[in-house]
Parts: structure tokens; C-alpha cells; sequence
């Protein structure tokens, strides 16, 4: 309890600060949504102009682009700097969080926390659209609900898992943007698509190596579909539990041989 009071205090102290610049928060929120639009709008088109990818209609490619969409929204807002650990890394700052009387993580957590407002309502806005689509079509029914809201959530656990994981590697190489770009972003970028379009061995590596297809294309299988079945689900919030213990892990040992810059 003590703990979850600090973070509290401190995500509302880094909000305060952000919020002094009120047009650049504005700005920058409404600009993420806009390039969050185009994404899914070059996906829409795709979808307008052949139908359907691997027999996944736009309103079921929207749900897996939004439920994605969220998860990532919700680590970054929560845990924003832990995707830039390197320049801590790089400059020294990170000899900082270590002088403070609270877990480093915790710190970190609490930098620069993002408020990620334009991200938030255009997810949301794209969630909506395809539930009222496949609840209308009665593709799904009500019960699909909590079942979404719960992938949400295990996804964000799941990427917050791997970006931890990859940030965690930044001990021994510092450098990890190269990294990132595949684990994080690449692998992102893939899932947003149903993962049938993609060859074999690139499914075992969203699905074994960078599990991200668990975020949100196979709690959709059931969810959708109704294949497999609710273990589909719980599957994917335990192997989002896996991949955060797997980060929490390696960020204590990478911690425990982090040598200070000396500056």
C-alpha cells in the first residue's frame, strides 16, 4: 500500500509538470490520434478494396487493431519511460533514480508519465465501431465484453512484459533502440493484421519469441469466432503474466551489474 501511495504521488506530480505546457499536451495528443487514423485508415482501405484478409472482415480487423491499440496505450502511459532507458543509459541519469529512496523501476515509471488522451479516445472509438458492428451482425454477443476488457489489460501486461525484457538487455549493450524497433515496434506493427497472413516460422516467432500475437489475436479466436475455447483467453492473460515476471526478472539482474557512467 505504502508503495502504490508513492507511485500515486509521483504520477501526479510528473502530470502537474506536464501539464504546464498545456498547447504542447494538447497538440501532441492530437496529433498521436491523427497518426493512429491513418494507420487504421490504410488498413480500411486494404479491407474496402479486397473485402476481407484471410477471411477476417474490416469490423474483426478493427477489434484486433484496437484491442492492441489500447494494451500498448495503457504501458505507455503508465510506464512511458522504460521504452527510453537507453538515453538514462547513455547520459548517466539513471545514477539518479538510483540516489532516491524508492525502487528504481517505480522511479523510472513515474518520469514523464504520458497521458496519451488522443491514443485513448481513437482506440476506444475504433473498439466501438466494430463491437456495435459484430454485436449487430450477431457474430458475438454481450458476454464478449469483459472477455475484451480483459485481453486489454493481459496485453498491455504482455508488451509492458517485453518492453521491460528488451529495456533490461540495455544493462549489458546500452544501445537498444535497434532492439526495440523489432521487439516492440516490428512485432506491433505485425499484429495488427490476423496473424494467418503471415508464414510459419513468422507465426512462431509472434507466438513463441516475441509472443505478442497473445495480445490480442488469440484471446480473439475465441472471442470472436468462438474457437478453442475461454482457455484461449486465460492462456493468453497467463502468458502475459509469464512475460512480466520474465521482465521483472531480468531487469533485477541486469540492475544488479549496472555500472554508473561516472559523470
Amino acid at each position: 500500500m505504502k508503495t502504490l501511495r508513492i507511485y500515486r504521488l509521483l504520477v501526479a506530480s510528473s502530470i502537474r509538470s506536464r501539464m504546464q505546457y498545456k498547447f504542447n499536451f494538447w497538440f501532441s495528443s492530437a496529433m498521436s490520434a491523427f497518426i493512429s487514423a491513418v494507420e487504421f485508415a490504410m488498413l480500411a482501405v486494404i479491407l474496402h478494396k479486397f473485402g476481407h484478409i484471410q477471411g477476417w472482415s474490416l469490423t474483426e480487423s478493427g477489434y484486433l487493431y484496437a484491442v492492441l491499440h489500447l494494451g500498448r496505450t495503457i504501458y505507455r502511459t503508465f510506464a512511458s519511460d522504460v521504452h527510453h532507458l537507453e538515453k538514462y543509459l547513455v547520459s548517466g541519469d539513471l545514477d539518479g533514480l538510483l540516489l532516491r529512496p524508492i525502487p528504481v523501476l517505480l522511479g523510472l515509471m513515474t518520469l514523464n508519465v504520458s497521458i496519451r488522451i488522443g491514443e485513448l479516445v481513437q482506440g476506444l472509438a475504433i473498439l466501438i465501431w466494430s463491437l456495435h458492428g459484430l454485436i449487430a451482425s450477431g457474430q458475438i454477443g454481450f458476454a464478449a465484453l469483459p472477455l475484451t476488457f480483459i485481453a486489454i489489460v493481459s496485453g498491455a501486461a504482455l508488451m509492458f512484459g517485453i518492453g521491460l525484457a528488451t529495456a533490461s538487455v540495455g544493462f549489458w549493450i546500452t544501445r537498444i533502440e535497434v532492439l526495440q524497433n523489432i521487439t516492440e515496434d516490428a512485432a506491433r506493427t505485425a499484429a495488427q493484421y490476423p496473424l494467418t497472413i503471415y508464414p510459419k516460422w513468422m507465426q512462431g516467432l509472434l507466438l513463441g519469441i516475441i509472443p505478442i500475437a497473445f495480445a490480442n489475436y488469440m484471446p480473439a479466436l475465441y472471442i470472436l469466432r468462438g474457437q478453442g475455447g475461454w482457455w484461449l483467453v486465460a492462456a493468453s492473460a497467463l502468458i502475459a503474466l509469464l512475460a512480466l515476471a520474465a521482465g521483472m526478472a531480468l531487469w533485477r539482474v541486469g540492475l544488479s551489474r549496472y555500472q554508473s557512467t561516472g559523470s
